[in-house]
């Protein structure tokens, strides 16, 4: 969620750390801020909203020094002011944080006891009163900070930063991601490697607990128990870490002209050479010795996995439970014998989906994961990370990553049902067909923009919206009111198409428009009459369907967008373009901020 970076450099810092913070913000935040050391002495400037007002500010008011710490905020403990906002201050020390401080309250009753005083109303701001406390006793910085830290309770990846010590950087980490970059002569901090891509593709990622002694001659990274740690030194590949535009209007808008490649490129890496087969890094992962499946996921990728439940279900005759990881843990479930947990996570550093991974760790017979980062904790700490190889994702909405997380997750269905003897040789082969079709199909949707255009358009004008769907197509119009509530603010909300009559039909009136998911599939006939339903009361349909569909559906549809035909197995995945392609454009047409919508966050590294 928030932003981290840390510089000692060879040249004035402050420009270096608003860059770095730029590219960060797709994290999303409200506030933003730098602290630097020049000629021994510790200073910060903050501001509140948009890093363009940290930008003029510093016009005004330069920050000098080769030394320094940047953040972006989005608030958790106290509102969005430039008293709450990072760096925290607190005499000899600043501090930027990521994460949650769970026994806050306890430490600001200990630090007042002592006679602490307190200017914001956020859990950093204990971060930076005990690290001065424990200096005032007569503690150097390193293990000022380092008593400091074990006095902490909770998520945290943490940046310190000391008066007269302008070749000195604390790092460390608990729950939320830090990596460390190396240069020539300079060395960095950063939340994560898009952060610290233009200045460097030395990286070296610490794990949970590390603790990291960072000067502009090397890092010393310390365990959870205090030994000194070895940690891998990667170098990433510079084209991962891209965050330009490409020519389109906002991220979101290139992200979902994208999908065709990098699906394609998933395809690549998962499929046999004569695309006939599934080929996996780990050739002993075996769902034949399973009885059972438990996914877990936050927000978009669960969707995707209340997808995954039909494919598993259907082809492979695998149980599969499903669960929304922040309930998941706090509910703990008993895991049976002969069970497999699979956890979905774009980052693979969300915070409840970690929490799951690390409860099911010993219980599962194996974990796996699906991420679209590597090395992040989630896929170091499966027994099989697949990567999904959707490329960076800046937009907040998270379009590519999701039809990839589709993709592989669909895949998995089909090596299933292989594997349990549910599908013959050819049955696959010709299901794999239809996957592989699957970024045509794409591009020939999306050659159909300016239609989404002008539905979205006419969509703008409403204050509500329902979504309707069935069978594989029900989590897809739970995916589409997300998209739409997320960037156009528009209340909206998905459900089966079934459950219309049992309480949503009571909204229905010439004011609401009803989306509704329905190819020409074996349940349109049913969805057809919860159609009528609608029109019956006044609402207006917006039918996103085929062809054939589009032939059968009666004349007093409001809009009807047509999608490729496509094998019905394969919809879920299609029928994901329009969804956010609606959402694009309406939130396009009520100028909103489409790739950083308020509130929200890119990576949600907090409970």
């Amino acid at each position: 969620m928030c932003g981290i970076v840390g510089v000692l450099g060879t040249h004035e810092v402050a420009p270096t750390l608003v860059e770095a913070l730029k590219r960060l913000e797709y994290r999303g935040y409200d506030s933003a801020g730098i602290a630097t050391i020049n000629e021994g002495q510790l200073d910060r400037r903050r501001a509140v909203g948009k890093l363009v007002n940290l930008s003029d500010l510093l016009v005004h008011q330069p920050l000098a020094g080769k030394a320094g710490i940047g953040h972006t905020r989005w608030a958790t403990h106290g509102a969005p002011n430039v008293s709450n906002a990072h760096p925290h201050k607190a005499g000899p020390v600043a501090v930027v944080h990521n994460g949650i401080i769970e026994n806050y309250r306890d430490l600001r009753a200990r630090l007042a006891e002592k006679g602490h005083d307190f200017d914001t109303d956020t859990d950093t701001e204990t971060v930076a009163l005990l690290t001065r406390h424990f200096m005032q006793e007569g503690h150097g910085p390193v293990e000022a900070a380092k008593l400091t830290l074990n006095e902490l309770e909770g998520a945290y990846a943490l940046c310190f930063l000391f008066d007269g010590e302008p070749d000195l950087l604390v790092a460390a980490r608990k729950g939320s991601p830090l990596a460390i970059g190396h240069g020539d002569g300079e060395m960095f901090v950063g939340s994560d490697a898009i952060a610290l891509a233009p200045l460097t593709d030395r990286i070296t990622y610490l794990e949970e607990g590390d603790c990291a002694v960072v000067t502009r001659t090397g890092v010393t990274i310390t365990d959870a128990h205090g030994d000194l740690a070895n940690r891998e030194m990667r170098t990433i590949h510079m084209e991962n870490a891209r965050v330009d535009k490409a020519g389109h209007k906002h991220f979101m808008a290139k992200e979902i002209a994208e999908q065709p490649v990098v699906l394609g490129d998933a395809l690549r890496h998962y499929l046999s050479d004569d695309g006939r087969n599934i080929a996996l890094d780990d050739p002993k992962l075996d769902f034949a010795s399973l009885d059972r499946l438990t996914l877990v996921a936050c927000g978009t990728a669960y969707y995707a996995c209340l997808t995954a439940k039909y494919w598993f279900e259907q082809v492979a005759n695998l149980p599969v439970d499903v669960d929304i990881a922040s309930e998941f843990r706090y509910r703990e479930p008993p895991v049976p014998p002969r069970t497999a947990a699979l956890f979905v996570s774009q980052s693979g550093e969300t915070a409840d989906t970690l929490a799951a991974l690390r409860y099911c760790n010993g219980r599962a017979e194996r974990l796996l994961s699906i991420v679209n980062a590597n090395e992040s904790s989630i896929a170091r700490e499966s027994d099989l990370a697949l990567p999904i190889y959707a490329g960076t994702e800046i937009g907040v909405a998270s379009t590519k990553a999701f039809t990839c997380q589709l993709v592989v997750l669909l895949l998995l269905a089909l090596k299933a049902a292989r594997d349990r003897g549910a599908m013959t040789e050819d049955q696959l082969a010709d299901k794999l067909s239809a996957v592989r079709s699957l970024p045509a199909l794409m591009n020939l949707t999306l050659e159909r923009g300016e239609e989404f255009r002008r539905a979205s358009n006419h969509l703008a004008e409403a204050d509500h919206a329902l979504f309707l769907g069935r069978g594989m197509l029900y989590p897809l119009a739970l995916e589409g009111a997300l998209k739409l509530k997320e960037i156009s603010y528009i209340h909206a909300e998905g459900y089966a198409s079934g459950e219309l009559k049992h309480g949503p039909i009571a909204l229905i009136d010439q004011q609401m428009p009803v989306v509704v998911m329905a190819p020409r599939d074996a349940l349109f006939d049913k969805t057809v009459s919860n159609m009528q339903e609608v029109m019956a009361r006044g609402g207006k349909v917006l039918l996103v369907t085929d062809r054939g569909g589009a032939e059968e559906a009666d004349d007093g549809v409001w809009w009807q967008l047509i999608v490729p035909d496509c094998d019905p197995l394969v919809a879920p995945i299609l029928y994901a373009l329009p969804a956010q392609l609606l959402a694009y454009h309406t939130a396009v047409a009520k100028g909103t901020d489409v790739d950083q919508p308020r509130n929200l966050a890119k990576s949600v590294t907090v409970e």
